[in-house]
């Protein structure tokens, strides 16, 4: 069986907050901002909208692409690190107000690495025949675990939710081949604290994200029978326009063919990798029968990277 994405959506909060905003009460500047990460803007969600607020209409976008209805979902799994309670979990509190009845639900926790393990998961359901179509969401508000005063990480983070409808597709389409990994050596680099705020060594995570990102988009590549030169576009983590571009240099591609997000979303943490996918899709930049790469890193440390042939 080929499985793979019937339907894409994505969903970013209304309130925009620039790099100019942030000067005002963050020791940084719009200069500093852009030239280490790229990023311009990001978007905050209110008080009154959580991770599962975001996850719902993402969702709703999915499943209106794949063409199906809320009730043909049989598993839904959702890649978050900032569920709006422990539990219930957020794909619990999916399944319900999408209307999904008898669909089972659960949460992964693989930072921004989560979604790729989230795909990587919806491939053996379907792969097994055990179910026919899961939502995948990746969903975070991080501005609910940011320190506003620490402008090491406050400056990169945005909120939103991404989404994906896994299912059968046709002969020669689909996810190709996989690639997850882990280092839980690297977790003191990248972790939430007991004040449940966001702390980073910039500089540790960096030189494992430029080294990490590039190795497993080649590896994916090569695992899935291709060349490097066979990639039609590339969707990596919108966490550092330096990092992405170290994975679209080892890659070999132009720059019109990777996605880049990361200028007016910032780091989505596990939304980035689908809200970037999804834009990719709903603006014609991917098209059918491309060979595509997804990858992405995260707290953990973990990563993930898909090879698929893009079309139903």
């Amino acid at each position: 069986m080929n499985v793979g994405v019937l339907g894409t959506g994505h969903y970013v909060p209304d309130n925009i907050v620039t790099n100019k905003d942030l000067e005002k009460f963050v020791d940084t500047s719009d200069e500093w901002i852009r030239t280490r990460t790229g990023i311009e803007e990001r978007r905050i969600a209110g008080d009154d909208m959580d991770t599962s607020d975001m996850a719902y209409f993402a969702a709703q976008n999915a499943i209106e692409e794949a063409g199906i209805d809320p009730t043909d979902i049989d598993l839904i799994l959702v890649a978050t690190v900032t569920p709006d309670t422990p539990f219930p979990s957020v794909s619990a509190m999916l399944q319900h107000r999408l209307g999904a009845e008898g669909a089972a639900a659960m949460d992964l926790g693989a930072a921004c690495a989560g979604f790729l393990y989230g795909i990587a998961t919806a491939k053996q359901f379907v792969e097994t025949k055990t179910y026919k179509n899961v939502l995948v969401v990746g969903a975070d508000k991080l501005s609910k675990i940011i320190d506003w005063t620490d402008r090491n990480t406050c400056v990169l983070l945005g909120d939103g939710a991404g989404a994906v409808v896994i299912g059968e597709v046709s002969e020669g389409k689909g996810i190709l081949s996989l690639e997850l990994g882990s280092k839980g050596s690297g977790g003191e680099y990248l972790y939430q604290n007991k004040e449940g705020h966001m702390i980073m060594n910039g500089r540790e995570v960096f030189k494992f994200a430029v080294r990490q990102m590039p190795e497993s988009s080649v590896k994916v590549v090569e695992k899935a029978g291709f060349q490097k030169e066979d990639v039609d576009y590339l969707v990596p983590h919108q966490a550092n326009i330096r990092i992405m571009e170290a994975a679209r240099e080892r890659l070999g591609i132009s720059e019109d063919k990777m996605a880049r997000t990361v200028q007016k979303y910032g780091n989505n943490s596990a939304a980035s990798v689908p809200i970037a996918l999804s834009e990719a899709v709903k603006h014609g930049k991917i098209k059918d029968n491309d060979l595509i790469v997804l990858v992405g890193f995260g707290g953990g440390l973990t990563w993930g990277a898909a090879a698929l042939r893009w079309g139903r």
